[in-house]
């Protein structure tokens, strides 16, 4: 057996390579980022693990050998799960591994954002001594409202860290019952609803068709005048040259924004010369712990598929 490991960002340690003692098989690692890369490179594969590679109808047509791909990571955005079920293909993911710093990192850029911590890192270092006049506005968490868009894991995670700082939370998902919701501490309301009430819009959805710029110039002109956008999601959630242009205008006072529809973002990205806007990497979802953890649950379930075996985290051919 083979398998391929088609992506150089996440180094693998020998936790991971455990798991694939007494199969026998053959560990490559190579950097595969295009289609016709895996064709060539992986045309024998009888396990992929990947993390942003194009698994698609046709790359999945080519890889007779194929039984199982593992997913470094919750998104399935680039990997055509339709067409791996149609090919009898196992698909795997991780989601739960960075759920606790997803959320996490969420709350450091609402709470950044509220006290205005970037404004007064930079005007102490210029030598300016005026909190008052640079905090202007902050409002304390009790009264101001959080709203989310989706309301999975993460969702609710970021509610509950939220809740204990005093804010009131508002959450729209429209495949979860309200009364769901509610249990779990938020008030359910419509999207328009939420995006007229809430000081903060927080997005934990996947990137899909109908989610694709769900925050455009028309969603910017329903929310509160000075409220702020998060995205610690995927990109594509958010119109960036319509956010940029809301939070010019003033009606947007600024946002956190860990992923880009273009990453890395372009030196002209609107969004990365505005002072109100704070940006990471695409860095949510990391810390030591969930790093270590989505590579070991990848090979736990590899493997296993490779057994025979049930995987722990199956996309599909759950029964």
């Amino acid at each position: 057996m083979k398998i391929v490991k088609t992506d150089g960002m996440l180094v693998v340690e020998p936790e991971q390579l455990a798991y694939l003692e007494g199969l026998g098989a053959d560990f490559v690692e190579k950097t595969l980022l295009t289609e016709d890369a895996l064709i060539a490179e992986a045309k024998d594969a009888d396990a992929l693990m990947v993390l942003r590679e194009p698994i698609t109808a046709r790359v999945l047509s080519e890889l007779r050998n194929l039984k199982v791909i593992g997913r470094f990571g919750v998104g399935l955005d680039t990997i055509d799960v339709e067409a791996a079920t149609r090919a009898g293909v196992q698909v795997t993911y991780v989601p739960d591994s960075n759920i606790d710093e997803v959320s996490t990192h969420a709350l450091a850029l609402i709470l950044s954002l509220a006290r205005k911590l970037k404004a007064y890192d930079g005007a102490v270092r210029k030598g300016r001594w005026l909190s008052l006049e640079d905090g202007a506005g902050i409002t304390r968490p009790s009264r101001q409202i959080l709203g989310l868009v989706g309301f999975g894991q993460i969702g609710r995670l970021t509610a509950g860290k939220a809740k204990a700082f005093g804010y009131e939370i508002i959450a729209y998902d429209p495949y979860m019952q309200p009364e769901r919701i509610s249990a779990a501490g938020a008030r359910p309301v419509s999207l328009d609803e939420l995006l007229a009430q809430a000081d903060f819009v927080s997005l934990h959805i996947p990137a899909a068709p109908e989610t694709h710029n769900i925050l455009s110039a028309d969603a910017f002109g329903k929310m509160k005048k000075g409220a702020f956008v998060i995205n610690v999601s995927r990109g594509g959630l958010v119109d960036e040259a319509a956010l940029a242009e809301a939070i010019r205008n003033g009606h947007i006072a600024g946002a956190g924004i860990d992923t880009f529809e273009k990453e890395p973002p372009g030196p002209d990205n609107p969004l990365l010369a505005l002072d109100q806007v704070i940006v990471s990497p695409h860095a949510a979802h990391y810390s030591a712990q969930s790093y270590a953890e989505v590579r070991s649950k990848v090979f736990a379930d590899v493997a296993a598929v490779l057994k025979g075996e049930k995987p722990k985290y199956p996309v599909n051919f759950k029964d």
